[in-house]
């Protein structure tokens, strides 16, 4: 297993592939997956708002995380009313470079309870400072309401991160789906508006468009773990009108230039409905010159690396994340 120059036709980019793999869901994925239908979850786009977010904190609720030595909860003003953020400090003697994450969660769900165990071990992985944001939701907050308070997280993590006990000078964003959808909506709208330096963009099966035309939407309409409808439903909730379907700041994908935007690491999964959007990105950001590196995880689902605890594979791709993450700077 290794990096190669050569991408498949969905993504001209570097990728990562597996040399046995085949077209079968990973064996303990499948295990896990086959525990969460035994629990008879109905998909996410068919529950309740509120029943589906219980749900989701529960499913993807911290298992055998490993202990941070210092986690700091505080809220910080943000544009609408205070923003909640989660700060995991590996090693408080030491000012290493910080990751600014955002949950998923289809833009109305998640919690930084359901992203702790990846922030945890992110933190734990790479000995930088994680700081985990809590932003608004759909469809209480429809677009932009929680790329705004991303926004304002991110830039108040820059110009406090010695308050934090990170270095001021070394800053990168992360995301899960929608949260990886934000993070590179940030960066966007840095390259656009100003902001702090972003040295590099963590995309982790990221939404980037809001199209129902990718070939991985059909190919994966049953899911695993996430369904067509699903998405779907997802980008009615978000948006105020369709309208937002063509903004950049709410599909990334469709800005008319992705020139000068941050190193980036995208990760896609082949059982994932999200897969070519994430590859399309990758292909993007490439075709406009900046250096990517597209780890596709070809027998993962979406999700996946909310399963390291149960998943070796999934565990070997996350330490591929925090490698990624400490070659960034």
């Amino acid at each position: 297993m290794g990096l190669f120059d050569d991408a498949p036709t969905d993504a001209d980019a570097t990728v990562r592939t597996d040399a046995d793999a085949t077209a079968t869901l990973n064996e303990q994925a499948q295990a896990v997956v086959d525990e969460v239908a035994q629990l008879g979850i109905p998909e996410w786009s068919a529950l309740g708002i509120e029943s589906a977010r219980r749900i989701e904190d529960e499913v993807f609720a911290s298992v055998d995380a490993p202990e941070i030595e210092r986690i700091t909860n505080i809220e910080i003003p943000g544009p609408a009313g205070e923003v909640p953020l989660r700060i995991y400090h590996p090693d408080p003697e030491q000012s290493p470079p910080v990751l600014v994450f955002f949950h998923g969660g289809l833009w109305a769900m998640g919690t930084l309870d359901s992203i702790d165990g990846v922030c945890r071990r992110l933190a734990r992985r790479t000995g930088h400072v994680v700081v985990s944001v809590d932003y608004r939701l759909a469809p209480e907050h429809p677009f932009p309401a929680g790329l705004e308070d991303c926004v304002w997280a991110t830039e108040w993590v820059a110009a406090n991160a010695t308050s934090i006990g990170a270095d001021s000078g070394r800053l990168a964003v992360a995301g899960t789906s929608a949260g990886g959808n934000l993070a590179a909506a940030i960066c966007l709208w840095v390259r656009e508006f100003g902001g702090p330096e972003i040295d590099q963009q963590i995309l982790l099966y990221p939404m980037t468009d809001i199209s129902d035309d990718h070939r991985s939407l059909s190919e994966n309409a049953t899911g695993p773990l996430l369904t067509r409808r699903d998405v779907l439903w997802a980008h009615d909730t978000y948006l105020r009108s369709r309208v937002d379907r063509y903004n950049p700041f709410a599909a990334p994908l469709r800005a008319d230039s992705h020139a000068g935007l941050p190193p980036a690491y995208v990760v896609t999964a082949g059982f994932d409905p999200l897969r070519d959007e994430g590859a399309a990105y990758a292909s993007a950001l490439d075709s406009a010159g900046v250096r990517v590196v597209h780890d596709h995880e070809p027998a993962m689902s979406h999700g996946f690396l909310s399963l390291t605890a149960d998943v070796d594979a999934a565990d070997a791709a996350l330490d591929r994340v925090a490698d990624a993450v400490r070659d960034g700077f």
